[in-house]
């Protein structure tokens, strides 16, 4: 289990928006759902993006801009378009004049396609958890992943399914919204001077990559930063060093954070688990300890961030 694929445990599709329509200027839809991400996908012709507070991003066939919420944004045919902004969202009524259906597995095959058209698919994601939080908290509030990468092979299948109306639609077009959003985000960390944050860049090296994958895949291992080099085939200081100059903290620092965000998820989840039984599922033996950390590292005690499921915020390090 490599650091990347372990932020996804918290993030699947279930029920996701979905909606297709071919879009003739001047149009402006206007995505109030404040959903934490969403996708957005033009398989023809062009539009633009306008985030609240941030500059307008364009948009051309092929390409993919994930947003990140709650803040509410326009998908417009130009900048300074005359069109009436449309509220868009899950329960968004049918306009009556020049604006665009929108509900799960939908697809607008009334739409003008004819020239100037443009074709947009949208899906609105959910995300839950702290595991996914550290995830969200590494992207920007507009990512834009041009065409040509990984995305691209996504694209064909679900403009396809999403145009469709037969049954177990929503399971496919769920998956689907999976692997267009791990393509996608894959293909923005991957992009020449990226500045992805350092759990991914790190994973590439022969080292810290080992030790990661090994953190993620036995979190609640006894670990020592000598096991550790051990299993992953390097001295003590060897390792010690290159994984606090690639991650930007000591190994078992990253543990102590992973297993606390591990944790949380916990006693959200698991509401009939005790304490103990989370602190034993994160690697403690004694749940003082375990509460002594988790109140270290995420600012509340166990039992008070079941209780208002609220943290104060880590103070500002290295990405997680």
């Amino acid at each position: 289990m490599d650091a990347f694929s372990d932020l996804f445990r918290g993030m699947r599709a279930q029920g996701s928006l979905f909606g297709s329509s071919a879009l003739s200027p001047p149009w402006a839809l206007h995505f109030v759902d404040g959903a934490p991400l969403t996708l957005c996908t033009v398989l023809g012709g062009a539009g633009w993006i306008v985030p609240e507070h941030r500059p307008p991003e364009q948009l051309r066939a092929g390409e993919t801009v994930i947003v990140r919420g709650p803040e509410p944004f326009t998908f417009v045919d130009e900048v300074g378009t005359r069109a009436e902004p449309i509220a868009c969202g899950e329960h968004c009524a049918t306009p009556e004049q020049g604006g665009t259906r929108h509900r799960l597995g939908w697809n607008d095959s009334c739409g003008d396609s004819g020239d100037g058209a443009t074709t947009l698919i949208v899906g609105a994601y959910p995300v839950r958890g702290e595991i996914s939080r550290r995830l969200l908290d590494a992207l920007p509030v507009v990512l834009r992943v041009a065409s040509g990468g990984g995305a691209d092979a996504v694209l064909d299948h679900l403009a396809a399914e999403v145009a469709a109306d037969t049954p177990g639609q929503q399971v496919v077009l769920d998956r689907l919204l999976d692997w267009l959003l791990v393509c996608a985000l894959r293909d923005y960390f991957d992009r020449p001077g990226g500045g992805s944050p350092a759990w991914y860049t790190a994973q590439r090296d022969s080292v810290v990559g080992d030790a990661l994958r090994l953190l993620h895949a036995e979190p609640a291992a006894p670990w020592t930063v000598s096991s550790l080099a051990d299993r992953a085939g390097v001295s003590r200081s060897t390792l010690a060093k290159r994984f606090a100059d690639l991650v930007g903290e000591p190994p078992l620092t990253y543990l102590t954070r992973w297993r606390m965000t591990l944790a949380a998820d916990l006693l959200a989840e698991r509401e009939a688990a005790t304490v103990a039984e989370v602190a034993h599922a994160v690697g403690y033996s004694d749940a003082f300890a375990f509460s002594a950390a988790f109140k270290r590292t995420r600012g509340v005690s166990p039992s008070e961030f079941r209780r208002t499921g609220t943290v104060v915020p880590e103070p500002a390090g290295p990405p997680p």
